[in-house]
């Protein structure tokens, strides 16, 4: 395959510095024949994928809307929306399960312990990182707007059918499974895609992605608060339904990926993988980490209760926590110049410390000030874990390399809120479950810093 089939597409009147490898030569190129095709894109193209714009306007309307011209002769032909989108109808949503936690806990499963509720919210946790196993891998092969819609359609139904669930099973199902497959089909695409475009500015670019996660997880509980009393507990879901109709229609009429497709050998669980000691370590890190993140989001509400808050004041809480994650943008600033897991390292442990804080706060203003601590430092892994990955190797594997850490977070998801649930419930209080939860984050961090070691070959440096 010679260097001129790989055509270039300068993007006039936009960004000079902005200049693509362009897909509108796919048609071309399908009429080859498979074989041909996988090795001749991994000889001759693959050098050239992770040569990112890092910056332009085209590159920043990937993070936020972005205009695309297909020929000189056609004038704009769509706007691109930004991944935001997504990470505001995924994890922005997910992260407002503690709204779900405490309307059960006192109205719907009145009768079911803590710790069983939680289940819930840790496989949605659990199954959001689950399909980026396939979903990373797919990726890769070019597959995305099939997934996507159908994944998004899943999404929508499963949040109206939650409206109608009263039985544990019915919500675990619906809420649990629907909801946390459907948002792991969309989640992974997203990071990548923005992760095409940006390499110097990578965590930045990333920091305002995710952004969306903060806006989403904000949104629910306020809606949530205001028109649970007015127009009752299933029509209030069923709002949060259209409102995801609305995001995710838009998404999946304007998002579209940069790079074309790479069949990269090795298949949907790169094993050769783990020979990279500081990617192991890092994916183990992962795990310690999830086992404890999310335990004072999902409890913020309840412990907010059983000190005296009251119920109204109490989702309010979980939104303020929320949005003082959105200043993560200040941690991919950060992340640029001092390293993606050095922000990350130094950030979490803010994380674990005011998770171990929070169960001894025993009035509504120390509450408020351990979640905005909380809050604010939790979303600097949100941010900015898939950073060290996509620098871990080429950028050809990496829709596989996301999918295949996000997959192995699924173990820390699922495992942990029910741990927290069931020490909460065994000791009477939150306290050793903070202890738990506090320090096995601490411990994730630690081994952070070994990952970091590994990839660098010395104890300082940027990374």
């Amino acid at each position: 395959m010679s260097e001129k089939s790989l055509s270039i597409e300068v993007l006039q009147g936009i960004d000079s510095a902005s200049e693509v490898l362009s897909y509108d030569g796919q048609k071309t190129r399908e009429a080859v024949e498979p074989e041909i095709l996988d090795e001749q894109l991994s000889q001759k193209h693959v050098t050239h994928l992770g040569e990112a714009p890092d910056g332009g306007l085209r590159a920043w309307l990937v993070v936020f809307a972005r205009v695309h011209f297909q020929s000189i002769e056609q004038s704009l032909t769509s706007l691109h929306c930004s991944a935001g989108l997504v990470m505001f109808s995924t994890l922005g949503f997910l992260l407002s399960w503690g709204i779900f936690q405490a309307y059960y806990e006192e109205n719907l499963l009145l009768h079911t312990s803590p710790s069983t509720i939680a289940w819930i919210g840790s496989t949605q946790y659990a199954f959001m990182c689950l399909p980026s196993l396939a979903t990373g891998r797919m990726f890769d092969l070019g597959y995305f707007k099939i997934p996507f819609f159908t994944a998004s359609c899943v999404l929508v139904a499963c949040t109206f059918l939650t409206a109608e669930c009263t039985k544990f099973w019915q919500l675990f199902l619906t809420q649990g499974v629907g909801l946390g497959v459907s948002c792991g089909f969309l989640f992974s695409p997203a990071v990548v895609i923005v992760s095409h475009w940006f390499s110097k500015r990578r965590g930045l670019a990333l920091s305002l992605t995710t952004v969306g996660t903060a806006l989403g997880s904000i949104v629910f509980p306020v809606v949530a608060q205001n028109l649970i009393p007015l127009i009752g507990f299933k029509w209030t879901v069923r709002v949060f339904g259209f409102i995801l109709m609305a995001t995710l229609g838009t998404a999946n009429v304007l998002l579209k990926r940069r790079l074309p497709p790479v069949n990269v050998r090795g298949g949907l669980f790169n094993l050769k993988a783990f020979r990279n000691k500081a990617f192991t370590v890092y994916c183990i890190s992962g795990i310690m980490i999830l086992l404890g993140l999310y335990t004072e989001l999902i409890y913020l509400s309840v412990s907010a209760t059983a000190i005296g808050v009251s119920t109204d004041f109490s989702f309010y809480i979980l939104a303020i926590a929320n949005a003082a994650s959105a200043l993560r943008v200040s941690f991919g600033l950060m992340s640029d110049r001092v390293g993606a897991i050095n922000t990350m390292a130094i950030l979490t442990t803010v994380t674990g410390i005011a998770t171990i804080a929070w169960p001894f706060a025993k009035n509504e203003s120390q509450l408020i000030a351990i979640a905005v601590i909380y809050g604010f430092s939790l979303g600097a892994y949100v941010s900015l874990y898939s950073a060290p990955l996509v620098a871990m190797g080429h950028m050809e594997d990496a829709g596989r390399r996301v999918g295949m850490f996000v997959s192995l977070l699924a173990f820390g998801g699922i495992a942990g809120p029910p741990i927290s649930g069931a020490i909460s419930t065994t000791t009477g209080g939150f306290a050793a479950a903070g202890y738990y939860s506090g320090g096995i984050i601490i411990f994730g961090v630690v081994l952070l810093l070994v990952a970091r070691y590994l990839h660098l070959g010395r104890l300082w440096g940027k990374f």
